[in-house]
């Protein structure tokens, strides 16, 4: 298991990329440049990465497939194919994506979202976007949300199923599956669930908390790790049983202190519960 997050270089070069790395002890990390870089930018932070063994856990594709705007929805599925090459060039462990939303929202709440029709408009999208690209080593994901397919580890099951593609696998972030008091009190069941049932295919992981607010109706808040109620042990203890390369990514953070904050939150639970990162 690595533990990875965003960093903020002294200048733009793969080796004071890497030193920004290690000055935060980070043995996993996002992939830093976009995806028109010249080819020998891209080949120098990519093997400055592997002589220093470091995992290059994500590229984001984040955009709108799904999108009610057709020349939205084209553009989305073309930078996702753009992101998948990228992800393939950087030895990357995964193109990460939402599925998108049928809201005017990228990522918004929307009535159709959670429909048979949606489920099988996002099937066809993705299966399209991995055929285009056709990756060998890498693999598009699509990161779990709480009112958007695969809001759910069945969900996510039910999509590999359908998708039916090697180069299709998880992208797990927990929080955003937390949508109900039910899963809040017992999220630490639903951390399970996802790694019983999506376990072996789980290619990179975001870190961050969730708050349960003490006023009507329902407000679930996201929060810095360490200030919440996910359930960081067994989320630990289930990430640390799958590949050793598996990453847990820091995210939505503002500042450099508080992503060492919470890095030294996630390192605590770790020892105390008997798991040494990589």
């Amino acid at each position: 298991m690595r533990l990875g997050g965003p960093v903020w270089p002294d200048e733009a070069t793969p080796a004071a990329w890497v030193q920004a790395l290690q000055r935060e002890g980070y043995t996993a990390a996002y992939w830093p440049t976009p995806s028109d870089a010249p080819p020998a930018e891209i080949r120098a932070y990519r093997d400055t990465a592997a002589e220093h063994g470091l995992v290059i856990a994500e590229v984001g594709a984040w955009s709108n497939p799904l999108s009610p705007e057709p020349a939205e929805a084209r553009q989305a599925s073309e930078h996702c194919k753009r992101q998948l090459e990228l992800a393939e060039r950087a030895g990357a462990r995964c193109c990460v994506n939402i599925a998108g939303s049928c809201s005017s929202q990228w990522d918004g709440p929307h009535p159709d979202n959670l429909t048979e029709a949606t489920f099988a408009r996002i099937v066809e999208v993705v299966q399209e976007i991995i055929d285009a690209v056709g990756p060998e080593q890498t693999t598009y994901t699509l990161e779990t949300m709480p009112w958007a397919y695969p809001d759910s580890p069945e969900s996510y099951l039910a999509l590999i199923e359908a998708i039916d593609r090697p180069r299709f696998a998880v992208h797990l972030d927990p929080v955003n599956l937390v949508n109900s008091p039910q899963r809040y009190y017992s999220n630490g069941a639903l951390i399970d669930r996802c790694f019983d049932l999506l376990g072996r295919r789980v290619r990179s992981c975001h870190a961050k908390d969730i708050r349960l607010a003490q006023r009507l109706t329902v407000h679930l808040d996201e929060a810095p790790p360490g200030e919440g109620e996910l359930d960081y042990a067994t989320y630990l203890r289930r990430l640390d049983a799958c590949d050793p390369a598996t990453p847990l990514m820091l995210e939505h953070l503002a500042r450099p202190e508080q992503y060492r904050a919470a890095a030294a939150y996630i390192r605590s639970v770790a020892r105390d519960t008997g798991i040494a990162f990589r």
